[in-house]
């Protein structure tokens, strides 16, 4: 078997780890490091679960941190509703991000960054890169938006609630986890909207129901186009089309392409990472220097 790539959505799993971290968790400037602690810890265990020594496997062959936007911005020109709802990031967490990113590039992980575009996206290109060579790709994330880019050999590692570990996700398991293939997955987010990111979707639409409007009729535009004729008087809508869904579709077609462009990842340009070995030996003197002991001794025990 050939080791896969592990590329992780930093935001997402920093963000996990902050809120099961106590907050009381402070650095050699007197800072919370608790979010980074929690996250090294996450990316070790990650690494454990990917390693197969019975297969030759002796982990991945590079990991890959991703950060970028908070926001893109030109999802916010498209969507000017988008993420708007959502709470500030918190101080004490922000000053992590990039106290994360120091150390994990110490530990001889490529740390990737995009000033305007979103961490999702970057991961995106990298699943991108590793289909094309056909080799084996991991995405380390909770957000269920990167189940479009699953493939035979990419798939999503996906942190599910306390005590239930991750998941892998396959093309199988996307269709399990939302009722749709993986090139489906932004016309579905347009159809049924999502909340977390201020997307409205159509009125009377949920997932449910877009999932099987997808099966029906495969793209949002065939779904539209079904929906137009139901209200144009050319055929009797078939379930789960409705008079009443069919209006709605109707009505809130140019957003629900909207929508669709917000939901789709955009390409990236970005270099094929080479295999690389994790720096224990470096990541444990950066967490020493920060003040993380205790991560510091658990690194050293790798080397």
């Amino acid at each position: 078997m050939t080791a896969p790539l592990l590329v992780v959505d930093a935001p997402s799993i920093l963000y996990r780890n902050y809120f099961a971290m106590p907050s009381d968790i402070l650095g050699t400037d007197g800072k919370p490091v608790g979010a980074v602690l929690g996250f090294i810890r996450f990316i070790m265990a990650e690494i454990d679960a990917i390693t197969d020594a019975r297969a030759g496997i002796p982990g991945p062959r590079a990991v890959v941190i991703c950060f970028g936007a908070e926001e893109a911005s030109y999802r916010v020109e498209l969507l000017p509703a988008y993420h708007a709802h959502r709470d500030p990031m918190p101080d004490d967490l922000r000053h992590q991000f990039g106290l994360c990113a120091e150390v994990c590039a110490l530990m001889g992980w490529r740390v990737s960054q995009h000033e305007t575009l979103e961490a999702d996206d970057l991961l995106g290109a990298y699943a991108k890169l590793e289909h094309a060579e056909r080799s084996p790709c991991l995405l380390l994330t909770g957000d269920r938006d990167l189940f479009q880019c699953v493939t035979a050999n990419v798939k999503v590692r996906f942190p599910q609630g306390a005590g239930k570990g991750v998941a892998t996700v396959d093309p199988a398991g996307v269709a399990e986890w939302v009722g749709v293939a993986p090139s489906q997955v932004p016309d579905l987010i347009a159809l049924r909207g999502d909340t977390s990111d201020g997307i409205p979707g159509a009125a009377g639409i949920g997932a449910k129901t877009a999932a099987a409007l997808l099966e029906q009729h495969a793209t949002l535009e065939r779904v539209i186009a079904a929906a137009e004729r139901a209200v144009n008087g050319g055929g009797k809508p078939v379930s789960p089309m409705s008079q009443k869904r069919a209006e709605s579709i109707v009505g809130s077609a140019h957003d629900l392409r909207i929508y669709q462009q917000v939901a789709t990842l955009q390409p990236v340009p970005v270099d094929r990472p080479a295999d690389q070995e994790t720096d224990w030996k470096g990541g444990a003197a950066a967490a020493r220097e920060r003040g993380m002991n205790r991560l510091a001794e658990t690194l050293d025990r790798r080397i």
